[in-house]
């Protein structure tokens, strides 16, 4: 009676694990975990992501971290990719560096992904993005 699928039976996924205590990370361990593509990458991301205002190397990680192409295929919703929440977040904090470190990773994209990104953002050029992250 054990190993036997019975019709309509869901393949089980697998199992994550517990997630990482990704705030007490340093920022190069939080960016190797998005590099790697491990499990929760995006975990790590939106950690960065959260240190940017105060933190510039953090913003020159996620901006780095926004051209690899598999954050560029990972899909939150939509249209929105686990790349441009990182350069949305990047647009977010308002700083110098934070706003120069976005531009870079924007200009990184391809142009029809650019084009879709100033859409979504409904703005017509990356410069007049100011985003609010709640």
């Amino acid at each position: 009676m054990g190993g036997t699928a019975v019709p309509g039976d869901k393949p089980s996924l697998p199992r994550r694990g517990p997630a990482p205590a990704v705030d007490q990370m340093s920022n190069a361990e939080l960016a190797r975990m998005v590099e790697a593509e491990h499990p929760y990458r995006g975990k790590a991301l939106f950690e960065l992501s959260d240190r940017i205002p105060q933190d510039d190397d953090a913003a020159t990680k996620v901006a780095m971290l926004s051209r690899l192409s598999s954050l560029r295929r990972a899909r939150l919703f939509d249209r929105v990719s686990l790349a441009w929440s990182g350069i949305i977040a990047l647009l977010a904090a308002e700083t110098e560096h934070s706003r120069a470190a976005a531009y870079e990773a924007f200009g990184a994209l391809e142009a029809e992904e650019q084009r879709d990104m100033l859409d979504y953002l409904e703005v017509s050029a990356i410069e007049q993005a100011h985003p609010r992250i709640a």
